[in-house]
């Protein structure tokens, strides 16, 4: 194919269209996340309290339970629990180490109920000296403890055998009188039933989000009650559902989506429906635990109800919105087109020219924003913030680079941009750092596509890192860029890797997504035959 735009007015224009089409998209969305969306009232105002949620103290910067020599101090476990207080009766534990031995104390001084929990791993030596400390504790403080868990997706994990569970509920049982049990997910209670002979009461963990067929938020409450009916028919003990909840941000599976509202959504209407039929519950979880997003990625560091500030996240009553403020992404927008304005004075712009620049502009300043904002969810170290951050500023480069850029000459590739740029051959035309930064920005882009097609589960579509340069790369194609075989190589690795990411999921519209990013930044350098070369 040839190129669609050969002369600098074309390409103008071109570039103008591509600029207000974003920017219509873009303020399209941001208007609708901040729709308020109607859903059912709870009403702590009257005395409702949620019957209990899952507490975790590890919220604050560098607070990690992986960190064998942290230890909570009492004060923030009691700032912790009188802001939980306002909105619950109990708290779950996970852990009776690094601190958490004072929960129960502290939990009587507030009025606060305790589920309390022992951590069984793989080390044997060490499971057993936190059964004794839990034992010890529900035993010092039966009217606090309601409950002793002893460990939690034991089996899921593959750390212990059911055989090894069942001696160690034992081993509880016969030393306290507080009810004993153990939690996992519902389906591994079904694969083994002859655990529930042994506890008081089935701790089942029921997570739509999770499921190996993730739920819509439209049918996840109903779900729930649907698993609780068919555990509750199997077990002749009480069943609880010792977690359930829904995160706030992160990556879509298939048809359950992250976000604000719908974590808003689902708390309100399933303590509805719970307090209405009865069921024993606990809410995962109290407050957000950045320290999971090691493991689970965005989505595991947002299930709080608080986040790590101890702000709540949403109200529980009246409409929610997904955002609440406008200001940040609009004055992202009006920043980078009145900074691409002032790069293009000295240029002898035309009209076409300073309105391809500041339409640009505002579309570069206004993904840089919505990317700041998933950046400070979603990043978890200095690298990531390092290596991902240089891919943002050479996205974000891309317009600031394109308001100075002559148009009258051709985006090189990237090996002979850095040679144009290094020998100073290109003085004066934005080409070849237009050439290099499209380069980087191909096998950044690349790389994201194959970890994404071979390691799923736990990343994020990086939607708002790669739309700048999916809308500017793949135009260059069009209007004026030549294709090495470095470019071309990653263009092909990008296309076929994210056709197989959305080939396993082709309904997420997350996926869906990737796929239209992918394909706006491979197929160009793989298709459009290069230009002859001027002399």
């Amino acid at each position: 194919m040839r190129r669609l735009f050969d002369t600098p007015p074309a390409r103008w224009r071109a570039l103008l269209a591509l600029n207000f089409a974003a920017l219509a998209g873009l303020l399209a969305l941001i208007v609708w996340q901040s729709r308020p969306v109607a859903m059912h009232d709870l009403h702590l105002a009257e005395g409702e309290k949620l019957q209990c949620v899952s507490y975790a103290p590890f919220h604050l910067p560098g607070q990690t339970p992986f960190d064998p020599d942290i230890h909570i101090p009492r004060e923030q476990i009691a700032a912790d629990l009188a802001a939980l207080a306002k909105i619950t009766e109990c708290v779950r534990l996970y852990s009776v180490d690094q601190g958490l031995a004072a929960v129960p104390a502290v939990a009587r001084e507030l009025g606060l109920k305790v589920l309390l929990g022992a951590w069984i791993g793989h080390d044997k030596a060490r499971n057993a000296v936190e059964l004794d400390n839990a034992i010890r504790l529900a035993n010092e403080h039966p009217d606090v403890v309601s409950m002793l868990i002893v460990g939690n997706e034991v089996l899921l994990r593959r750390e212990r055998t059911p055989d090894e569970m069942r001696e160690l509920i034992a081993y509880a049982q016969a030393r306290t009188e507080v009810p004993v049990t153990y939690a996992d997910v519902w389906e591994f209670w079904l694969q083994n039933r002859e655990l529930a002979a042994g506890v008081d009461r089935v701790t089942v963990h029921i997570l739509p989000f999770w499921e190996d067929e993730p739920v819509h938020i439209e049918h996840a409450v109903e779900h729930v009650g649907r698993v609780l009916e068919e555990v509750s028919a199997v077990f002749d003990k009480p069943v609880m559902i010792g977690e359930t909840g829904w995160p706030s941000a992160g990556r879509q599976r298939e048809e359950s989506l992250p976000s604000r509202v719908n974590q808003a959504r689902y708390v309100r209407e399933f303590v509805h429906r719970a307090h209405e039929e009865g069921w024993h519950y606990n809410l995962i979880e109290a407050i957000d635990q950045p320290w999971k997003r090691a493991l689970e990625g965005t989505v595991g560091g947002h299930w709080g109800m608080l986040d790590a500030e101890l702000g709540a996240k949403f109200p529980l009553a009246g409409p929610v919105a997904e955002r609440e403020d406008l200001r940040a992404p609009l004055a992202g927008m009006l920043a980078g087109a009145l900074l691409c304005l002032w790069l293009a004075r000295g240029m002898r712009a035309g009209a076409l020219h300073r309105a391809a620049a500041i339409s640009g502009g505002a579309v570069g300043g206004l993904v840089s924003s919505l990317h700041l904002e998933h950046a400070l969810l979603a990043y978890r170290s200095p690298l990531e913030w390092g290596v991902l951050g240089v891919v943002a500023l050479a996205g974000a480069l891309l317009p600031l680079t394109l308001a100075r850029w002559r148009a009258d000459t051709r985006v090189p590739a990237a090996a002979r941009a850095w040679r144009d740029i290094r020998s100073a051959a290109g003085r004066g035309d934005a080409g070849p750092l237009l050439g290099l930064l499209r380069g980087v920005l191909l096998f950044a882009a690349a790389v994201a596509a194959l970890l994404l097609a071979v390691d799923p589960r736990y990343r994020d579509f990086p939607l708002a890192l790669y739309l700048l340069p999916a809308l500017y790369v793949g135009l260059f194609a069009w209007t004026g860029a030549d294709n090495g075989n470095e470019e071309r190589l990653c263009a092909a690795v990008i296309v076929l890797a994210c056709i197989a990411r959305w080939s396993s999921e082709p309904a997420n519209p997350q996926a869906i997504a990737w796929l239209a990013t992918g394909l706006a930044l491979g197929l160009p350098a793989l298709v459009v035959r290069a230009a002859p070369q001027r002399q």
